[in-house]
């Protein structure tokens, strides 16, 4: 061999042995800069991998696992991402099921957990939260300084606040105090150059209006001051219907979301249909020890099997409604938005949604441990008004109209069913949004504005086609002025992308 050729040879090797040190790299080199990393093997890495909803998710591996502990941290990643072509990923609490969203194989995961701070003003009766917690540990941290007063968060404990709080964030409180996005009053954020700003109506506006229901677009938040609110002893828990009261259980929902009986009151009506199970399990909350007469009588008039009571705090009853996720399955989620039927054509508008799904639902029944689940969560002008009234957001959802968003889950056991729960997943979001057209068209429903929630949609989901185009333009200048180069489109593994 020549020694031209023997160079060739060496330079060759030096080349691809560099190739798998990139991501290696900056995991190194934010070891190096004080940052905690953990890497496959070690028992956080593992830890961290089961603690997503989806088990689809944690079979995602990365590299290795960031966990900054302030803002100053979060900036040093972001800055040395810009040296890398590393793909990175940002998880907070790992509900949201879309690959790749808050999970990713063999970039960089970048972990909110150790951004879990609770600061309580009593001045102000604000609160400082990390994204890091699950909501159940933010209330529970507020309790232990100030028992009187709430955040508005997630129904379920152990939803996450990060990726719920950028999705726009529907709570029980919400017909008092409108999503949990409208009780933002300051964001931290790192953005896409790495210098750190605090965003409010004041200082960065556009910004502060953009997260409202931008997702993952601007930057990474790494603190969130909240409105607090004040909280005492609450009620809630479960009513049980079975299959055969379909018809009325639907009659109920339409209407306890167009004659809304309080702001005090909150529901989420589901079906759920498996080889052996077809029924509806039903949320409910009250804002006080207990309801007055006549709040949910449309309900408790069908004699369902009932598990309610008064619960001595909010934690308590967010801790108890964690009983219904489901652990150790895969998991995939959709959405859609449908105007409420009027009562003179909602019995069959009402069943007809019910019917789709429950088709759609039996082509995969064979699939081992599937569940599909069917959500019906009211959106009345309580919520929307209550939303406009503290500044909107991106979804700007009208005064004028009631609405109901539609959830669609499946969960189920192994990889093997991928393709098949993803088609079914398809076809029911799709579904969804033809039979809700043809009623428009036919004059059934109203011709109004239907956007997408984004904390139920499905990755192919046209989030950003579907909000007002006036949301979109805001969106769209906030990120040409903030990410000019698109480094968050690029360089995330998954989201809803703006462009």
């Amino acid at each position: 061999m020549g020694r031209h050729s023997e160079w060739r040879v060496v330079a060759m090797a030096l080349a691809l042995a560099a190739i798998p040190l990139v991501a290696a790299d900056i995991c190194s080199t934010l070891e190096s800069q004080g940052v905690e990393i953990e890497r496959p093997f070690a028992l956080d890495y593992t830890l961290e991998m089961k603690n997503y909803w989806s088990v689809a998710c944690g079979d995602l591996r990365p590299t290795c696992i960031a966990y900054p502990s302030s803002a100053l941290e979060m900036s040093a990643i972001v800055k040395e991402l810009h040296n890398t072509d590393d793909l990175f990923a940002v998880k907070s609490g790992g509900h949201m099921p879309n690959n790749g969203f808050a999970s990713i194989q063999d970039g960089l995961l970048i972990s909110t957990r150790r951004l879990d701070q609770v600061i309580y003003d009593p001045d102000d009766q604000t609160a400082l939260v990390g994204p890091g917690l699950d909501w159940e540990e933010a209330q529970k941290a507020l309790d232990n300084v100030n028992s009187g007063r709430t955040i508005v968060g997630g129904r379920l404990g152990g939803v996450g606040v990060g990726g719920y709080m950028l999705g726009g964030g529907l709570s029980f409180l919400s017909s008092q105090y409108g999503w949990a996005a409208n009780n933002v009053v300051e964001f931290e954020v790192v953005l896409a150059n790495g210098s750190v700003v605090n965003v409010n109506a004041q200082q960065h506006s556009n910004l502060f209006a953009a997260l409202k229901g931008g997702g993952n677009n601007f930057g990474i938040v790494t603190s969130y001051k909240l409105e607090t609110h004040p909280i005492s002893k609450v009620w809630g828990g479960n009513y049980v219907f079975t299959a055969d009261k379909t018809q009325e259980v639907l009659q109920a929902v339409r209407d306890f979301t167009e004659y809304y009986p309080d702001d005090k009151a909150a529901v989420i009506v589901t079906a759920e249909h498996a080889l052996v199970l077809n029924t509806w399990i039903m949320f409910l909350f009250y804002d006080g020890p207990e309801p007055p007469e006549g709040v949910f009588d449309n309900f408790t008039a069908l004699h369902p099997i009932e598990t309610t009571k008064t619960w001595d705090t909010y934690y308590d009853l967010l801790k108890n409604n964690d009983f219904f996720i489901l652990q150790g399955q895969r998991y995939t989620i959709a959405t859609e938005t449908t105007p409420l039927p009027s009562k003179e054509v909602g019995a069959d508008v009402m069943q007809s949604y019910y019917d789709h799904w429950f088709n759609i639902t039996n082509t995969v029944l064979e699939v081992p441990n599937v569940i599909g689940s069917l959500a019906l969560q009211p959106m009345p002008r309580a919520i929307t008004s209550k939303a406009k009234a503290k500044g909107g957001d991106l979804l700007d959802f009208p005064e004028d109209q009631d609405y109901i968003i539609i959830e669609l889950d499946f969960s189920y056991a192994f990889s093997a069913s991928d393709n098949k729960i993803d088609n079914a997943n398809k076809n029911l979001y799709r579904g969804f949004d033809n039979l809700i057209s043809e009623y428009i068209e036919q004059g059934v429903l109203p011709d109004v504005y239907r956007p997408l929630f984004m904390n139920d949609a499905y990755y192919p989901q046209d989030y950003w086609g579907r909000i007002s185009p006036a949301s979109r333009e805001l969106a769209l200048e906030a990120r040409k002025a903030y990410d000019p180069e698109k480094f968050f489109q690029t360089r995330t593994s998954g989201g809803f992308r703006l462009g």
